[in-house]
């Protein structure tokens, strides 16, 4: 194995690094290092985060940059704030003994009056995030005409972010005799196009498969009934009482009621989230990384960028929509040759995308079984052990206490004051879980039985209003009036909930208005989501009592009713435009689970 001494750095980096404890080079260093230092191509390199990618084009960058000019000499670019903080960090402590040498961090969330002024003197490396660069550029404060390297760290992340407009703009700016150097953990086309419509002669260093999973990260999934989805992730939590990590969740609002319901149930956890003000944000960041918060729940948009060593779990409360989102979400554990678990929870019709999410990854997942009472109750009972026995003893401070203390307990005999010991601790677990329900889903064709809103116990209940067995039904106060369709009415559901787990069924559009069924657990987001989100004046209510049959008078359009004066033609069109059972309220068509199948027997 390499040592830096052996890669050609400065004397006074090597110093720098050798007090931080590096010896060895990661891979990717151990390739990208000599090849920036030697040859002149522009580079696209492809490693995992938590790979040392930092390093990896630092070292070089800092080896090779003049500390005598006053002038931008590189620029790196990074999509966040925090992983623009994170890199301005590291480079300062690389550099610590390089005189003369500056670096500055700019980005957004901060006051840039602040920024102005640290940039009086320009460094030598100006670390940046793309909107706050593009406002310094515009005030005449940054002059980028010197700039020798150009690096895009975590490219695929920024092009995901929104940022491929500001990309274009800045390498624009840039003089076209820079070297690039592109680091990005997956290969989208965006990418190739950036490499080669923006890099010359381009050289392209790969560490590890490309798109796949990192080798100290195990990949787990529980399957569960989607309304069962928390109690599953408590279950989870329970069984592995040292976790550290991060839950993601699809939207703003799912990853508040997550954290919230995790916190009042006295878990240690707390939300990141857009609605956070910056201040906000540092609070519960600074919690997390000190390890004053337990679980962190999270968006991907609000979790990009974060680095926070040691994770122990991601926790995929839903699976992303995008592979390439899995793979940065799993790589944010089993970091620095440490190992790490990504737990996913999936519904029943889940399972062909976990086989997807494998075959891009060329990663095996593992199907576990949602845990039991039992099973949770001895784990958090041996943990409890294990910490009793580990624990140091301060005979200074405890040993004049002892004497009272045997005093007191003298009474019991060894097992009483096991058995109290242990009670104490554990009486909370045994009590919850006492008659614990099994959370995991039977064989397919009884779980179809009993997810399906189709069987035969459900018809009875059709006209008694509001909530119906395990549905609610929904009004909206648009119609045909309005030309309103079912396939708009599922298109108006997916925008102002944006949540694709929203399970939508039986739309019923009629002159006046609209009825629609969801599951009776994700009715209140569905409300929430409308009272936060819907267009002014739109108001959703829950539906008192079937609609009135004059309520279906004219051009109706309506899954499971007919009308008898309809031509065969156009009970054919209509079929066409209804909406099909219940499926996910982003369809926008396809095949749909088969529908009621009921007549009108007036």
């Amino acid at each position: 194995m390499s040592t830096f001494q052996e890669l050609g750095l400065r004397e006074e980096i090597l110093t720098a690094i050798a007090e931080l404890g590096y010896e060895n080079p990661m891979p990717v260093q151990a390739q990208v290092i000599p090849f920036m230092l030697s040859q002149p191509n522009d580079l696209v390199a492809l490693a995992q985060t938590g790979t040392g990618k930092t390093a990896a084009f630092g070292l070089p960058v800092l080896n090779m940059i003049d500390p005598q000019s006053k002038q931008i000499q590189s620029l790196i670019l990074a999509p966040t704030r925090e992983l623009c903080i994170q890199i301005a960090n590291d480079l300062k402590n690389y550099s610590s003994k390089m005189r003369g040498t500056k670096i500055v961090p700019v980005y957004g969330g901060e006051s840039i009056v602040i920024q102005l002024r640290q940039l009086d003197t320009p460094p030598q490396v100006l670390v940046a995030t793309p909107g706050r660069l593009i406002d310094l550029i515009r005030r005449g404060k940054v002059k980028l005409d010197a700039v020798r390297y150009l690096v895009l760290d975590e490219a695929d992340e920024m092009l995901n972010m929104g940022f491929q407009d500001d990309l274009e703009t800045i390498l624009k700016e840039v003089p076209t005799n820079r070297r690039t150097l592109l680091f990005s953990a997956t290969m989208p086309k965006e990418i190739a196009r950036i490499a080669k419509n923006y890099m010359t002669d381009h050289e392209e260093i790969e560490v590890g498969t490309r798109n796949s999973g990192s080798n100290n990260v195990e990949h787990v999934f529980y399957m569960v009934q989607a309304s069962n989805r928390y109690l599953a992730l408590k279950r989870i939590v329970d069984m592995n009482p040292d976790v550290y990590g991060i839950i993601f969740c699809r939207t703003r609002q799912e990853t508040k009621d997550v954290a919230e319901k995790l916190m009042k149930d006295g878990y240690n956890a707390d939300a990141l989230h857009g609605d956070l003000s910056q201040a906000q944000r540092d609070t519960v960041m600074g919690k997390f990384r000190f390890r004053n918060l337990q679980l962190l729940v999270a968006t991907d948009v609000a979790a990009r960028g974060l680095d926070v060593s040691d994770l122990t779990h991601v926790i995929n409360y839903n699976l992303p929509d995008d592979v390439e989102v899995y793979t940065h979400r799993s790589g944010r554990t089993g970091r620095a040759n440490k190992k790490g678990t990504s737990v996913s929870i999936i519904h029943t019709r889940e399972r062909n995308r976990i086989r997807e999410i494998e075959r891009i990854i060329k990663r095996e997942f593992k199907q576990l079984p949602v845990p039991n009472g039992m099973d949770i109750c001895k784990r958090q009972l041996f943990h409890m052990i294990d910490r009793m026995e580990q624990v140091e003893v301060n005979h200074e401070q405890i040993d004049p206490f002892m004497d009272q203390v045997n005093e007191k307990l003298e009474y019991l005999s060894k097992e009483d004051l096991l058995m109290r010991f242990v009670s104490l601790e554990f009486n909370r677990f045994l009590e919850y879980y006492k008659n614990a329900q099994d959370l995991n889903v039977p064989d397919r064709k009884e779980s179809r039985q009993r997810d399906d809103f189709s069987g035969r116990g459900e018809r009875s209940d059709r006209g008694k209003g509001g909530r119906r067995g395990n549905r609610v039904r929904f009004k909206l106060p648009l119609g045909h009036k309005q030309n309103t369709t079912a396939r708009s009415i599922l298109g108006l559901i997916n925008e102002t909930t944006n949540d694709k787990s929203i399970s939508v069924g039986d739309i019923e559009v009629t002159n006046k208005f609209t009825f629609f069924d969801v599951f009776a657990d994700q009715a209140e987001r569905v409300m929430r989501a409308f009272e936060e989100n819907a267009p002014s004046g739109l108001r959703l209510t829950v539906a008192e009592e079937r609609p009135r049959n004059n309520e279906y008078r004219g051009n109706r359009e309506s899954r499971g009713y007919e009308r008898n004066d309809r031509s065969r033609n156009d009970r054919s069109d209509s079929r066409n435009r209804r909406s099909g059972g219940y499926r996910d309220s982003s369809a926008r068509g396809g095949n749909a689970e088969k529908p009621w199948r009921r007549r009108n027997r007036a």
